[in-house]
């Protein structure tokens, strides 16, 4: 994860970002009228906002049981070698697969965190089996499977 420069956020600013990670449909007349402020302002500072990537995009959240994905599993990567090059190359062989929705690469005992969403358990062994470990540079895969989420969300914290 990149952190480019840290945008200079007001309490408007602030109070906008919260508003739209609750709900990105609201409209800029909405908007403005739970900061009681007009429209105008609001659709330039929400703009300003897009243009600087504070808002990188609207997406909606789908429930992955509903759509047949009700298996969540977390795996804990190491890779044999850790070359620009090959490091590299894992991302790219990860990014291209759909069962991967988050990855992150780490500091410490593991190189990479997944989150994987699949059917059920055959999918997930169909998953190791045919796409991840097709990557020769995997040196080992620690699995874990989520019984129940806790708490799930994608809003940044801002207090």
């Amino acid at each position: 994860m990149e952190n480019n420069s840290t945008i200079r956020l007001d309490a408007i600013d602030l109070q906008i970002i919260k508003l739209l990670q609750k709900n990105a449909r609201i409209t800029n007349k909405e908007l403005a009228a739970q900061l009681d402020l007009t429209i105008t302002p609001v659709y330039e500072r929400v703009k300003r906002l897009e243009k600087t990537a504070v808002i990188g995009q609207y997406v909606a959240l789908i429930d992955a049981d509903k759509t047949g994905k009700g298996l969540m599993a977390l795996c804990m990567l190491r890779l044999e070698k850790h070359t620009k090059d090959k490091l590299a190359q894992f991302e790219a062989h990860v990014a291209k697969i759909p069962e991967v929705t988050e990855c992150y690469h780490l500091a410490g005992q593991y190189d990479y965190h997944l989150k994987i969403l699949v059917k059920d358990m055959n999918a997930f062994q169909d998953f190791i089996v045919n796409k991840l470990s097709t990557n020769e540079n995997l040196a080992n895969i620690q699995s874990s499977f989520v019984m129940k989420k806790i708490t799930d969300t994608t809003a940044v914290p801002l207090e």
